[in-house]
């Protein structure tokens, strides 16, 4: 077997399973889980029609670069969302089967093992980026994501002989678990310095619909190349998906946009790879990219829990103002998260991620996640203010 697999570390689920093992909690009370950030809402209706409508088509092998009717549609919509000059749906965009396997397969593809082989991620991250850089043989470089910068990297902090390693710097915004935001100048940053130190960026951008102010959408890094006069978008690609969008988890369906030159080869490989997206999935896809009220509403529904859940536990818990995404990323009184959250299911039977799980050792010594749990607020509104009160009743009862 790979040696390589030897240093994945426990996916942060399995280290919460064991936390929780031999605890009994209330048999009176239902479990609510806010653990996982899987969309709760109904999903896109017309999409799942649309599929339906195409199941024939599953007689049929896909092409890897997928349908040009899928790829115009998805260049139409990043081109409206992030106010784009155009993009070509021939040669910068790619049908992917959701974000999380993009993400994996992109790694194993653009990491150049002959030389230092960093790959720069967020800390606290989505364990994947850690993972696919371990497999491709690469090395992590852990950025960490702190309250004094806005839950954010601070890029200026790398040294540049540090740089000068890194092949990769991974985003994600909004952020997971933070909900931090980038702003379009730290992006612009960030391109100045991939242009200082030859490296690529890629931007996970699966929770850039979820935002909480209607008029105030996430920027995006394509977005920050087109203001820059860009429109080759080098060095960059973004990761998007119809998983929280649309509530479409299941349907494993996504795209990357951006540079043509990095496009190209990692449609090569992916033939090689054999992840074509069903043409079923395929129409459903192109039904949800078009359509933007369900989005609309699907935001309303979370502004209004989001709404309900921060003003039941504003007075006994600290956490960043959200922005954008489906988290709530606040800080534990006593500030030992694991203790938190096993202490919190044996009393109350909610379950909650320790943030310790979700990063690493950073730079100062400590793990900028502990003391901290991410709350998905994903299930529906009676549920989640269920558990925002057993939370409050907790900490309350606990002080």
């Amino acid at each position: 077997m790979n040696p390589d697999l030897d240093a994945l570390k426990p996916y942060p689920f399995e280290k919460l399973a064991a936390l929780k093992a031999g605890v009994t909690p209330p048999t009176g009370l239902a479990h609510i889980p806010l653990t996982i950030g899987e969309p709760q809402h109904a999903p896109f209706a017309a999409a799942l029609g649309s599929l339906q409508a195409h199941q024939q088509a599953f007689a049929r092998y896909p092409a890897t670069a997928g349908m040009p009717e899928l790829r115009a549609a998805i260049a139409a919509w990043a081109t409206r969302r992030f106010g784009l000059a155009g993009l070509d749906a021939e040669r910068q965009v790619l049908p992917v089967n959701g974000t999380r396997e993009a993400i994996f397969a992109f790694i194993q593809a653009a990491l150049d093992r002959t030389r230092p082989a960093r790959v720069a991620v967020p800390n606290p991250f989505y364990q994947i980026y850690e993972g696919a850089t371990l497999l491709a043989g690469g090395q992590p470089l852990y950025l960490d994501c702190r309250a004094e910068n806005g839950f954010r990297p601070d890029f200026d902090a790398v040294p540049a002989d540090t740089w000068r390693e890194v092949q990769i710097v991974f985003l994600c915004s909004p952020g997971n678990p933070t909900g931090a935001v980038t702003p379009r100048a730290e992006f612009e940053r960030l391109i100045a310095l991939a242009d200082e130190f030859d490296f690529l960026i890629a931007s996970d951008e699966c929770y850039s619909e979820l935002y909480l102010d209607e008029a105030a959408p996430p920027p995006g890094l394509l977005e920050a190349c087109a203001a820059l006069g860009r429109h080759d978008y080098r060095r960059c690609l973004v990761f998007h998906s119809l998983s929280k969008r649309s509530n479409l988890p299941g349907l494993r369906s996504g795209f990357v946009a951006g540079d043509a030159e990095l496009i190209a080869p990692f449609k090569r490989y992916r033939t090689y790879h054999g992840c074509a997206m069903a043409l079923p999935i395929q129409h459903a896809s192109i039904t949800a990219w078009s359509d933007e009220a369900h989005v609309r509403a699907n935001r309303e529904a979370y502004r209004e829990t989001f709404a309900a859940v921060t003003e039941m536990l504003a007075p006994v818990l600290e956490f960043p103002t959200p922005e954008a995404s489906f988290y709530l990323w606040p800080a534990v009184p006593g500030g030992d998260d694991e203790a938190f959250a096993r202490a919190l299911f044996a009393a109350e039977h909610v379950s909650v991620l320790p943030g310790s799980y979700m990063g690493r050792q950073g730079s100062d010594g400590t793990n900028p996640g502990a003391g901290r749990i991410r709350l998905a607020l994903v299930a529906d509104l009676e549920a989640t203010v269920e558990a925002a009160r057993r939370i409050r009743r907790f900490i309350e009862r606990s002080a």
